[in-house]
């Protein structure tokens, strides 16, 4: 058993993993910014804790990490404001990993997206152009950090069933959400993972034997 926090704990995807994860016997903390979903989240056999991401300094993330051994970041704007996916998506995420940098814990997986690179080709004019930055720095940052890292980096994100089964992330695909549920839950106990950025489509592979095969990019 470990303790995980996981940060954006009210995300469609982290309301999805949130319970895998305690079904395989960890202790988690969900953090979210309403207290009015207190009792989703202890519904799905989490602790809530209370805070605003958008506006915790690092010291505030370092305090939220006392007593945990990993970190999940499934948090994120979800688009609209710049200024705000910038707020969340980049500087929040930089914080919440210079955190993990000086109190621990090592462990630490972003849920981010698999054209998540710092030549990610979105034009500056496009409005899809402040999250493909904030991802690709964010990212970055966690690559260099020395944590024990995974980069979860989905293609699209859809709401059909999950099945399952990925494969390497192609030019145009997509996963279901419960897909990318599934490989975090898994992406967790699995120390072959650390220092991999897995990029992925729905598939025809078993999330074990993708996480098996699959090499960093």
């Amino acid at each position: 058993m470990s303790s995980i926090i996981v940060l954006g704990g009210h995300g469609k995807v982290a309301r999805l993993f949130t319970p895998l994860l305690v079904e395989a016997g960890h202790r988690v903390t969900s953090v979210i910014r309403d207290p009015a979903q207190r009792d989703e989240i202890e519904a799905l056999g989490a602790t809530p804790v209370v805070a605003d991401i958008q506006i915790l300094d690092i010291d505030g993330f370092a305090a939220l990490y006392a007593e945990q051994d990993a970190i999940v970041w499934s948090a994120g704007a979800g688009g609209g404001d710049p200024a705000r996916t910038y707020a969340i998506d980049r500087d929040a995420a930089v914080h919440s990993i210079q955190a993990a940098q000086n109190v621990g814990p090592s462990r630490y997986l972003m849920v981010s997206w698999s054209g998540s690179r710092i030549a990610h080709g979105v034009p500056q004019s496009s409005d899809f152009f402040a999250y493909a930055q904030s991802k690709a720095i964010a990212d970055a940052v966690l690559r260099d950090s020395g944590l024990d890292a995974t980069i979860i980096a989905p293609s699209t994100l859809t709401d059909e069933p999950g099945t399952g089964l990925v494969e390497p992330a192609g030019a145009r695909g997509s996963v279901p959400r419960a897909d990318v549920a599934a490989v975090v839950a898994a992406a967790v106990d699995d120390p072959r993972t650390i220092g991999r950025t897995l990029r992925f489509d729905a598939g025809d592979l078993p999330i074990a034997s993708y996480l098996a095969r699959a090499e960093s990019g």
